[in-house]
């Protein structure tokens, strides 16, 4: 019985080592994570920058205009209805 015991202990080395143990073996399956992810060169990064950037100022240019524009609309409706 008791070898049955320590045979499942030699199985299962996080039980042994308790949190300590696991956190350290974490930590090591993060840094190899990390050694397998491709990180962007600089000139990526500007190139994505720019593209957000210039995206997001033409979407707020065109809501803008199609905000102008019901606004207009709207108050044209309103003043050929009498309101």
């Amino acid at each position: 019985m008791k070898v049955a015991m320590l045979d499942n202990l030699k199985e299962s080395p996080e039980q042994v080592s308790g949190w300590f143990g696991r956190a350290r073996k974490f930590i090591a399956d993060v840094r190899a994570e990390l050694g397998r992810v491709t990180w962007p060169t600089r000139r990526e990064v500007w190139a994505t920058t720019v593209v957000v950037i210039l995206v997001s100022l033409l979407f707020g240019i065109y809501l803008y205009s199609v905000d102008l524009f019901l606004s207009w609309f709207v108050q044209k409706l309103f003043t050929w209805l009498g309101a």
